[in-house]
């Protein structure tokens, strides 16, 4: 595996002060310490251990500029990722999980296919989990997930073809992606 993490880039306490620049709503933060948790437990789980922060960072960042700037979500994060000393990595990876919505970026290495597929459907097994009596994904099964998934009216705003399309680029089937993210979300800390 070739590595991916370049040699200088913002740590993970830089990511987070840039983020908290643009993104104060609790939901959007939310997310975002959700998919870095996500892309760090991949990172571990595909062989890129090495590039942990690097992958949580991405995954930290990756919606940076959705709630100042939601008609140019992945458009204006460019300017403010580069803003905070993020290299043309951290910039192209964050940019192109909005591939084929809002830009052209396509996901190239392992790691953007992972945030594109994850993105979404982190959203949507957390809106699973919290209708459930534990409002935990601890107990959360891939059947409960895919029950909800095939009715477009829960999670509406989770799209199921960036999904599947995110499935489809990494090779897997959507059963062996929402059993991964669960894993992955499950080795999160749990809120109450």
């Amino acid at each position: 595996m070739t590595a991916y993490k370049p040699p200088c880039d913002i740590s993970r306490e830089q990511a987070w002060e840039l983020l908290n620049q643009y993104n104060k709503d609790p939901f959007h933060l939310q997310h975002a310490l959700t998919v870095e948790g996500v892309m760090k437990w991949f990172a571990n789980e595909l062989g890129y251990g090495g590039e942990t922060e690097f992958w949580g960072n991405a995954g930290l960042l990756h919606d940076i500029d959705f709630e100042m700037y939601p008609d140019q979500h992945c458009l204006k994060a460019p300017e403010l990722l580069r803003s905070g000393g993020a290299s043309d990595a951290l910039i192209h990876a964050v940019c192109s999980h909005g591939y084929g919505l809002t830009v052209d970026i396509k996901p190239e290495h392992e790691m953007e296919k992972v945030l594109y597929a994850v993105d979404e459907l982190t959203g949507l097994i957390w809106a699973v989990a919290i209708i459930r009596p534990s409002k935990s994904v601890q107990d959360l099964e891939v059947k409960s997930v895919k029950k909800k998934y095939k009715s477009p009216n829960f999670a509406a705003g989770c799209s199921r073809e960036v999904i599947e399309k995110g499935a489809a680029m990494l090779g897997w089937d959507l059963d062996t992606l929402i059993e991964k993210t669960i894993l992955a979300m499950r080795s999160l800390p749990q809120e109450n």
